[in-house]
């Protein structure tokens, strides 16, 4: 149990700082903003909340697969990275969402995703 909940930690400080820092040096440069101009302390809590439950969904999910995942760390990652870019280009496609944001958010997937599976399965499998 602690070792779920010590890889749960870990894997939402990954893909919650990861994007945070992309999503940082891209709005210096490309001047995002935070949707419909809330306050960057209520826009990060709603990300970091929903982060939550992915850090539990992607650690319990391969905990209960490990078996097969072990050494397949990476096709693990993939999996999960083509559901999140598929979301991402769902939501490009709204108006409140734009292209910039979601290839920004791809490139955040494309690290974080492959850096937490690798680390939970350091963790969970040794």
């Amino acid at each position: 149990m602690y070792t779920i909940l010590i890889s749960i930690f870990s894997t939402l400080a990954i893909i919650y700082l990861v994007p945070f820092v992309l999503y940082g040096i891209a709005s210096s440069f490309l001047g995002l903003k935070t949707p419909d101009n809330a306050s960057p302390a209520v826009f990060l809590t709603s990300i970091l909340v929903s982060k939550i439950g992915v850090a539990i969904a992607f650690v319990l999910i391969f905990y209960f697969s490990y078996p097969y995942f072990d050494n397949n760390w990476l096709l693990y990652s993939f999996i999960w990275w083509i559901m999140f870019v598929f979301g991402e280009i769902g939501q490009a496609i709204t108006p409140n969402y734009s292209w910039k944001e979601a290839v920004i958010g791809i490139l955040s997937e494309t690290i974080y995703l492959p850096l937490g599976a690798l680390v939970i399965s350091w963790m969970i499998v040794g």
